[in-house]
């Protein structure tokens, strides 16, 4: 008789095999023509146009630095986990996790301040003592950009330099 684990491991086991078989079967041409862009940035997927939102600018962004965040702490954490890394090694690894952590919670704590204040989608990355603030908007407001930045270094001790990006 068949326990549950290994019925969940054959399933999941033909599940990969046969999308393998269909990943090598089909042919370049097909997936091309189901991922066709045109010349404007939008999709065509079978005679259906899908235009790229303010959003999915912002969806991007945030991917990308999570990507990168990922690798980051990764080597850092390869780091701590070495046996012939130094204490000192180790410790600025560590420090640089710590970092990493509270800027990812600084970051987000911005985006819900900008969200309530200006009624705004925003992506934002902290890199030290730098700011980067996209806005999904397709006004490019001078006085809000300004109103961002105050809002933002109200949050800070020190001075930061702060930029803000319209996307759209």
């Amino acid at each position: 008789m068949i326990n549950k684990q290994g019925l969940w491991f054959v399933t999941l086991f033909s599940l990969i095999i046969i999308l393998g078989i269909y990943y090598v079967t089909v042919k370049d041409s097909d997936l091309l023509s189901t991922l066709a862009v045109n010349g404007n940035g939008s999709d065509v997927n079978n005679g259906e146009v899908v235009e790229a939102t303010e959003s999915s600018v912002l969806v991007s962004l945030r991917v990308k630095a999570e990507e990168e965040m990922l690798k980051e702490m990764e080597a850092l954490q390869t780091v701590l986990l070495d046996d012939e890394a130094s204490l000192q090694e180790k410790s600025d690894a560590y420090n640089s996790l710590q970092t990493l952590n509270a800027n990812k919670g600084k970051e987000e704590s911005l985006e819900k301040i900008i969200k309530e204040k200006f009624k705004l989608d925003s992506f934002i990355k902290i890199t030290s003592d730098n700011i980067t603030v996209t806005i999904a908007s397709k006004d490019h407001n001078p006085t809000l950009a300004n109103n961002i930045i105050r809002a933002i270094q109200e949050e800070y001790e020190t001075n930061m330099y702060i930029v803000v990006k319209f996307q759209g």
